[in-house]
């Protein structure tokens, strides 16, 4: 069975962090409703660091971690729903950062299951490429800057902060994943991009009548269908990925799941007859930060032991688009 080894892990966060008192401060809310509504007591919020940025001091840290030259990396793939350009590409800029001149540069967009479907892209490169040596996957996310913070709904829930991983090949790991996508929900969790405005442009209304109205670049989500959507489809790709390698849920010793709201992780949990000992947690100090939550989490289950050599881990998003995913590895 051909799987992948993770040989490094690197994680950055910005210094600033905001409570929810903080933000109390600013919108009709408080700690104790955003605390038992969400399970989020804090988030880290940039100051000004651009995504790149966030991504390479991640990557800094894993390529240092795995200790290996970053001139070997033959492929980066980076994850975020926050360019800081339409073009280049976030991955471009942390190659140039990081001295990975050279290798390719991908990067892709599944919102809050970006870094699951990036994992899974990066073990196909490594099984089909032979003279791939070493793969660097990066999320980062600066979510911050398309948060409406006088929304109380959406800005108590969101943060910024990167993490990133070195993978390469292994003959002798488990591996499985099953991945999918639902886009008749896409209008349920979107912000919009710019729209043409040309000397030439006669039509300026929203085409797609089947999105909300408005040009905000904002974040919009409808926080109910989210919700059933997460919840349904967070057990269903556990539960596929496990079958495919002849396992069930409960024989994992760890799941680590898009850090989103800690009742939607309680009822999947329940729906996956689980304990939630088996969820590893930390959105009550980072909230959701789309793509980058898992990796953040692999890291801080890593340094603190609770994924360790040996492990069978699940991990598992579901996001935008409507997207979803899981990926079942030996640590």
């Amino acid at each position: 069975m051909t799987g992948v080894n993770i040989i490094g892990v690197g994680k950055y966060v910005p210094d600033l962090i905001v409570t929810n008192d903080m933000l109390s401060e600013i919108v009709e809310t408080n700690d104790e409703w955003i605390t038992t509504r969400t399970g989020i007591k804090s988030r880290h919020i940039t100051n000004g660091e651009p995504t790149y940025h966030l991504g390479a001091m991640s990557a800094r840290e894993a390529v240092k971690d795995a200790g290996i030259d970053p001139k070997d990396i033959g492929l980066i793939i980076v994850t975020t729903i926050t360019n800081d350009f339409s073009t280049p590409s976030v991955a471009c800029l942390i190659q140039r950062e990081i001295g990975a001149i050279g290798s390719m540069a991908i990067d892709v967009n599944c919102a809050c299951s970006g870094f699951v479907y990036a994992f899974d892209m990066a073990k196909r490169y490594l099984e089909t490429d032979k003279n791939l040596k070493y793969v660097l996957v990066v999320s980062a996310e600066e979510l911050s800057k398309i948060t409406d913070y006088t929304d109380r709904s959406t800005c108590v829930l969101f943060g910024d902060g990167a993490a990133a991983v070195v993978l390469e090949k292994s003959e002798n790991k488990i591996f499985s994943s099953y991945l999918g996508a639902d886009g008749t929900g896409a209008e349920f969790l979107l912000a919009r991009s710019y729209q043409s405005e040309t000397p030439f442009t006669a039509n300026h209304e929203i085409f797609d009548d089947k999105m909300p109205a408005g040009n905000s670049h904002y974040l919009f989500q409808n926080g109910k269908e989210v919700y059933k959507f997460a919840t349904r489809t967070l057990p269903v790709a556990v539960n596929n990925s496990c079958e495919k390698i002849g396992i069930t849920p409960d024989e994992l010793d760890i799941i680590i799941p898009h850090q989103a709201n800690v009742r939607i992780i309680e009822t999947a949990a329940k729906n996956l007859h689980l304990s939630m000992d088996k969820f590893y947690l930390n959105l009550d100090t980072h909230g959701n930060t789309s793509s980058a939550s898992i990796p953040l989490a692999l890291y801080d289950a890593v340094k603190d032991k609770n994924l360790k050599r040996g492990d069978k881990a699940c991990i598992v998003g579901f996001g935008a688009g409507l997207t979803y995913g899981g990926v079942v590895f030996e640590f």
